[in-house]
């Protein structure tokens, strides 16, 4: 499990560009002093190294689909056409924002959630997304198009402290829609618009700050005979950090893996982190590449210390924002009768991908393999369908009440029942102990 695949969808982990620029050329004229529409024009065309710089961004992007690519059809899209009729538009741009929404027009051709290009700001987002560094405090999400709703608020963040809510659609960023080239800076103010639920405008200032990064992988051991272990991506060290909090656990209490919200990540992590629960060399995927030869995926000893599949009964959470890694993880758990999957149906983006480095220093993400449950399962489009549906809603998320917790808790309860009184355990005594 060498195969250094990067799981991240577009929809959740890159930040669309604002509308595109208008492009437009103007016919030959007759020598004159300058004036105000020449002026227009001019602004209106890169200069030479903006041009060059696109057009050698332009080219990495469709060269690499044409070459590297899972699908040698490219789903059917005639992809000479595709560059006749977007590297103008990429060549032209003035500014990030209008050639990585181009880049993007050109890759929703492919329908392919993880077919994406990143602007060099973006991509240093993510790139700083553990460090300590400044923030606003606030999780998007996108709902489509550029509109994008606030799905998280940090506690003692600059956007807690300005009263921003969960469930605010953001309209500008200091006058203008959330875009590929926006960095936070501490201390320099920053004016945002939101449409709240009842379509009201609300405009607030604020003010971000350096913050340390929340932890990828965090316990919640609050509740008792249960322990709640929340993943935010699969990053390195997954597989050991889990580990070593299973070993912790008693044996007799139930896991809860939280995966909502999830992007996905290492291939190589997923893989570990089943290797808690399953035993070594069970085949768990099939991986067909470009040259179209299936290559089994078995499991591979990466648990930490834990030398046998964990014995705990496990239930995991997810939702539609849970993708890749984060689809193919409760998937194979799910299959081989491991695990109670509980939530919302998951959101069908699980073709194993890798990132290429651009010129400017954005990047490409591209999907290189596609991938089959052990089941004979294409999850792609499809998703996983929780064995539990639960929705969560605003109102929940603003009380604090979690209903799919509570169900992923009560079916792991069911679970002991059943098996207590098929052991013939008196039910009664097993519930006073719940």
């Amino acid at each position: 499990m060498t195969f250094p695949a990067s799981l991240f969808c577009k929809r959740t982990a890159v930040v669309a560009a604002v509308a595109m620029m208008a492009l437009w050329s103007a016919a030959p004229v007759a020598a004159r002093e300058p004036d105000a529409t020449a002026s227009a024009e001019a602004a209106s065309t890169p200069d030479r190294d903006r041009a060059r710089m696109n057009a050698r961004v332009f080219d990495t992007v469709w060269d690499t689909v044409r070459r590297r690519y899972y699908d040698p059809n490219l789903h059917g899209v005639d992809w000479r056409a595709a560059r006749e009729t977007y590297r103008p538009e990429a060549q032209a741009a003035l500014d990030d924002r209008a050639l990585y929404r181009t880049l993007g027009q050109m890759l929703d051709l492919l329908d392919d959630d993880h077919a994406a290009a990143i602007s060099p700001a973006q991509a240093r987002r993510q790139d700083q997304a553990r460090t300590r560094r400044a923030v606003m405090g606030v999780m998007l999400a996108r709902l489509d198009g550029d509109a994008w709703r606030i799905d998280a608020v940090r506690a003692g963040s600059p956007a807690e402290e300005a009263g921003i809510q969960v469930g605010w659609v953001l309209q500008t960023v200091d006058g203008q829609a959330w875009g590929v080239d926006f960095d936070v800076e501490a201390g320099r103010p920053i004016t945002l618009t939101f449409l709240n639920e009842t379509a009201q405008t609300r405009t607030v200032t604020l003010i971000p700050r350096e913050m340390d990064p929340l932890p990828p992988f965090s316990v919640d051991a609050s509740r008792p005979g249960a322990v709640v272990l929340r993943i935010e991506g699969f990053e390195a060290g997954l597989g050991r950090w889990l580990g070593d909090r299973l070993a912790e656990i008693p044996a007799d209490s139930d896991v809860v893996i939280d995966l909502r919200g999830n992007p996905g990540g290492l291939l190589l992590e997923a893989d570990a982190a089943l290797s808690c629960f399953l035993p070594a060399r069970q085949p768990w995927a099939t991986r067909i590449a470009r040259g179209g030869r299936p290559v089994t995926l078995t499991i591979m000893p990466g648990c930490g210390d834990l030398e046998q599949p964990a014995p705990h009964d496990v239930a995991l959470l997810v939702d539609q924002y849970s993708r890749s890694a984060a689809e193919l993880t409760p998937a194979a758990l799910q299959e081989a009768g491991r695990a109670v999957v509980v939530g919302e149906h998951t959101g069908g983006s699980v073709l194993i991908s890798q990132d290429t480095r651009l010129p400017d220093g954005g990047r490409l993400t591209l999907s290189r393999a596609d991938y089959i449950t052990a089941g004979g399962v294409r999850l792609e489009k499809r998703g996983v369908t929780p064995d539990v549906i639960v929705a969560r809603t605003l109102e929940d998320r603003r009380a604090g009440r979690d209903p799919m917790l509570d169900a992923a808790l009560e079916a792991l309860n069911r679970q002991e029942l059943a098996r207590a009184a098929s052991a013939g355990t008196p039910v009664v005594a097993m519930a006073e102990g719940l």
